[in-house]
């Protein structure tokens, strides 16, 4: 048990190390501060997860040039179906890395690839130790209720997030009886005026894609529209088109 509340910590530490280098990444770019990241706390599910699967690949590798491998390796591979999953569960795309070079399916892409191996030589050699030894030295006690306190509020605010997004996508659902300018008109003043979540997601991922296809009925003709974020694509003569 007191391994499990040890990972559970380094999960947690490594995911607020990941959302801190994402802001202070985005300061450097834009000259702003940007909540980074899918939750609205400080932290980063991804980061936390990649590093232990790097640690955990890691575990009997002595050479730093397979740590810097494996890491690129474990990151990319962990990167890319957390796009994939998150835009089926959600129809969402949120982040698109196709307008840059050497990329997969806009997914992954080579500039992040370094990064990534360097983020792993880091964890192993210099961070890790230092956590673990922190962690080992701290009361069991307290370490369970520090896990305890995390648990609670990024599950809180997990069920927030997600909430947003299904009323989001409810909401075109809801608007599918109303012609084509109708929906894009209430499906954007929607998401500005309803929704602080979705845009501070927007803020967090510039290339965030939220679609939805809707078919609907106007003077007897079903028509079938395509919502890209705010916008709103009419479909029916395409459908058409290649029907024929």
């Amino acid at each position: 048990m007191e391994l499990v509340v040890k990972y559970i910590l380094l999960f947690f530490i490594y995911a607020f190390i990941g959302w801190c280098i994402e802001v202070v990444a985005k300061i450097i770019d834009d000259r702003k501060f940007v909540n980074r990241g899918f939750l609205i706390g400080p932290i980063l599910p991804i980061y936390g997860i990649g590093v232990l699967l790097i640690l955990l690949v890691t575990k009997q590798t002595d050479n730093f040039i397979i740590v810097f491998i494996k890491a690129i390796a474990v990151c990319s591979v962990l990167e890319y179906f957390t796009s994939w999953i998150m835009e089926v569960f959600f129809k969402t795309r949120w982040w698109d890395y196709s307008r840059r070079k050497f990329n997969i399916n806009g997914r992954i892409c080579a500039n992040t690839m370094i990064p990534f191996g360097l983020l792993g030589l880091l964890v192993v050699y210099v961070l890790n130790p230092f956590f673990n030894y922190v962690i080992d030295h701290s009361p069991y006690v307290l370490n369970v209720i520090i896990v305890g306190i995390f648990v609670f509020f990024v599950l809180l605010d997990f069920i927030v997030t997600v909430k947003v997004l299904v009323k989001i996508k409810r909401k075109i659902r809801t608007s599918a009886k109303d012609n084509t300018p109708r929906i894009r008109s209430k499906i954007s003043k929607w998401l500005e005026n309803n929704s602080y979540v979705f845009r501070r997601l927007k803020k967090s991922f510039p290339d965030l894609d939220i679609r939805g296809k809707i078919d609907y009925v106007e003077n007897g003709i079903v028509k079938t529209v395509l919502i890209v974020n705010d916008s709103v694509v009419d479909l029916t003569e395409k459908l058409r088109g290649k029907k024929r």
